[in-house]
């Protein structure tokens, strides 16, 4: 028996290979999410369909992919991750599949709405937060990175190739190849990802072998109970509202903000459209190198100085962005791009870590809802700042705001302490 953990030891642990069938699915999750994006052209087009009904079920997609995430974490928790994601992976190609067959704007909402919601929600951040969280004690950090870049990583790939399918060949074929993906990956993630290292007959990477593995919180009812559950311990501590909060600010000023209106500010001051696609693109390929940097120091360095300082040059970064817009891609335009880039989700390595060092094993979940709070965020900022251009003509006050609440979140992220419940006492991890 020595002789074969010996012999694991020195070998690729399981924990790895676990990892990368994760990133496959987080990888596709992605693209999966933002296909509609590319959609909404051809489907006017084809359809008379009004942008505004189009939007809905994009919409729809985005508060799912977020309200989504708490649920699937107590799911995992009670099914186990390869069921679900199985399950996710299955109604990501239904959703897209049956939207060959659609005729009326309530399917579109029906589909790519709900079941493509639903599907890449259930693969989304609260997935790998698990996944680190029983598979891997040493590179936690890192390996959270790694999977937070998935996401970045899918869109690049995905998207370019969507939309020239789209361009070329129409839009159903699109949707078929997001439909084909989806299945190709289930296999994938039946076969080879495991919930528990136990299952294999090993420990997490870098467990201590000889230490008894963690005591399940006894639980009552079903997976959604327990989310609520969950929500209702942590609701009850000065930190939850702290990474709600700061997570919320940083949907704001990345995914509602840059996200949804960076285009539209760069065309006011002269920019052609495919310029400031192509600045939004950039900011995704150095998001990548960010965030397995930030996972990388995560393993080192206490994670609410690490997001003090993210959120912090974020706010500052933002002030300065009204001034760096002009008609041409200028150098100090270059600069906020990358900087900015290698700042987009590096926030997520940080939170994941401060949740586990917070509530222990609710760390899963309560990251689910904190990482709802960013979807939430992020959709008040996407139609705050729209009304903002509307009422002033610019979207000046919009970066400022931004600006200023991200200094906030640097505040509110160092303030994380230890949980504790509402007569001063620990809750226990």
């Amino acid at each position: 028996m020595t002789t074969t953990l010996q012999t694991r030891e020195r070998g690729l642990h399981r924990a790895w290979i676990v990892a990368g069938v994760a990133f496959v699915a987080i990888l596709g999750a992605a693209g999966f999410r933002a296909t509609p994006g590319v959609l909404i052209t051809p489907l006017q087009e084809e359809f008379g369909w009004s942008r505004g009904t189009i939007s809905l079920a994009v919409s729809v997609n985005l508060m799912l992919y977020g309200l989504t995430a708490p649920f699937a974490a107590a799911l995992m928790d009670r099914f186990g991750m390869r069921r679900i994601v199985s399950c996710a992976l299955l109604l990501v190609a239904a959703g897209s599949g049956l939207t060959i067959l659609m005729n009326a704007p309530w399917q579109l909402v029906l589909c790519w709405g709900v079941l493509v919601g639903l599907g890449t929600g259930s693969m989304a951040l609260v997935f790998a937060a698990t996944l680190t969280d029983r598979w891997f004690v040493r590179h936690r950090g890192l390996v959270t990175g790694i999977l937070t870049a998935g996401g970045a990583t899918g869109q690049l790939i995905f998207l370019p190739v969507l939309a020239t399918l789209a361009a070329a060949q129409g839009w159903r074929i699109a949707a078929a190849t997001v439909t084909a993906a989806a299945l190709v990956v289930v296999p994938l993630v039946w076969f080879l990802l495991r919930d528990h290292p136990a299952e294999v007959g090993t420990t997490a990477l870098g467990a201590d072998r000889e230490a008894p593995p963690p005591v399940p919180r006894p639980r009552t009812g079903g997976a959604a109970a327990h989310a609520l559950a969950v929500l209702w311990r942590a609701a009850r501590t000065r930190p939850f509202w702290l990474l709600v909060g700061g997570f919320a600010i940083c949907g704001m000023s990345t995914n509602g903000l840059v996200g949804t209106h960076f285009i539209p500010a760069a065309h006011d001051h002269g920019m052609s459209e495919p310029i400031a696609a192509g600045l939004l693109a950039v900011i995704g390929i150095f998001d990548v190198v960010g965030t397995i940097a930030s996972g990388w120091l995560s393993d080192r360095i206490d994670p609410r100085t690490l997001l003090g300082v993210y959120y912090a040059l974020r706010g500052l970064s933002l002030m300065v962005l009204p001034i760096l817009f002009s008609a041409t891609a200028e150098p100090s335009m270059l600069v906020f791009i990358i900087f900015y880039g290698l700042d987009w989700v590096a926030t997520v390595p940080p939170t994941v870590a401060l949740c586990r060092q917070v509530y222990g094993q609710d760390a899963p979940v309560v990251f689910g809802w904190v990482f709802a709070s960013h979807q939430i965020g992020a959709a008040v900022a996407a139609v705050g700042a729209g009304l903002t251009r509307d009422l002033s003509g610019a979207y000046d006050l919009a970066w400022y705001a931004a600006g200023a609440l991200c200094l906030l979140a640097a505040l509110m992220s160092v303030a994380v302490g230890t949980a504790k419940d509402a007569a001063g006492r620990r809750v226990p991890a």
